[in-house]
């Protein structure tokens, strides 16, 4: 299996998904030099964008290797959203990203995000404004519709193919499930059966076997890996090594994930600054110990403190009571792998 998005083949079928305050610079270089075959850009804000909002530029910033660099704009009118992508393109952007699929109550009340599914007209206007925007291929990012009643997602998919989208990702819920429930997989089925894009499956993928479950569910061509990579960035690689028939990287041991987690946050520091890049990375700091015995306590001295040396040293102290084989003497313990 292989995706092409516009010049690029992807080397494998496996996409991280564009996730607010997740995938920014420092994670998607972390996720890509571990092996990811492609991670998208946080979602942007097209207006923002217009008007040179420091926060939402950021998020475009590419690396150069970085590549495909593929960048996701949100929006509700045709001509801001196509001034926005003209804009990444001049950044160097590989490929836009439309998002239809966001669920966040600030995105849909803008009528943006999966707002947009609810108006079909208006989707497919802004779909044609932004494919004639550019000279990149343009993607769609979506769910399976509004709520159960409303599963239009092969409709909009229709018109998507009609209005130049080159690829489709559907999230198996729809916008009123957010993230509840499990991801109905057949439901993208339908998405499949419908077009003759490139589709790509979204939901509830977290490993191995979910992702070889979702692919002959859904019958998707490849699969977006979200929440799932949530201190686990080594793991789009290890789906893209078995999905190849390749054998994947057993994961990290306490040692190591030490050191991918003392790299994310140096890279978030750089990136961000020292007093954001100390409250940005709190999260990720809990993901990656989530789980191990003494995360609650550590993660609590690490939420008291702005200073990146005591950060460091914690880190340090936390994982040097775990072996080589990511066990801690306690036989109470969490395994590392989530």
């Amino acid at each position: 299996m292989c995706i092409q998005i516009g010049s690029h083949t992807l080397s494998a079928p496996v996409v991280v998904a564009p996730m607010s305050g997740v995938t920014d610079r420092p994670f998607r270089r972390l996720a890509r030099r571990l092996g990811a075959p492609l991670v998208v850009t946080e979602m942007i804000a097209s207006h923002a964008v217009l008007r040179d909002v420091l926060e939402e530029t950021r998020k475009a910033e590419i690396d150069a290797e970085d590549t495909p660099a593929v960048v996701q704009i949100a929006g509700w009118e045709p001509e801001v959203m196509a001034e926005a992508a003209r804009m990444m393109a001049d950044r160097g952007a590989d490929a836009i990203d439309i998002n239809m699929g966001c669920p966040a109550k600030k995105v849909v009340n803008r009528y943006a995000g999966s707002a947009l599914m609810r108006d079909e007209v208006l989707a497919g206007r802004i779909m044609e404004a932004v494919v004639g925007a550019v000279d990149l291929p343009v993607t769609l990012k979506m769910r399976l519709g509004w709520d159960a009643d409303n599963r239009n997602a092969p409709e909009l998919a229709r018109i998507a193919e009609t209005s130049g989208i080159r690829l489709i990702t559907v999230h198996g819920r729809t916008r009123c499930q957010m993230y509840t429930g499990t991801a109905d997989w057949s439901g993208i089925r339908a998405v499949v059966d419908t077009v003759s894009l490139p589709v790509v499956a979204n939901g509830d993928v977290v490993d191995i076997a979910t992702a070889r479950a979702c692919l002959a569910e859904s019958g998707a061509d490849g699969v977006m890996i979200g929440r799932g990579c949530y201190g686990r960035p080594w793991l789009p690689a290890q789906v893209a090594a078995a999905l190849n028939g390749e054998t994947p990287r057993p994961d990290p041991d306490a040692r190591e994930r030490r050191d991918i987690l003392a790299e994310h946050l140096d890279a978030m520091l750089s990136h961000y600054g020292v007093q954001s890049g100390i409250r940005n990375a709190r999260k990720h700091i809990g993901w990656y110990t989530e789980g191990l015995a003494g995360s609650a306590a550590f993660r609590q001295r690490v939420n008291n403190t702005t200073e990146p040396s005591v950060v460091f040293a914690e880190i340090d102290r936390f994982f040097a009571d775990f072996g080589s084989d990511g066990k801690s003497g306690n036989e109470n313990a969490g395994r590392i792998a989530a």
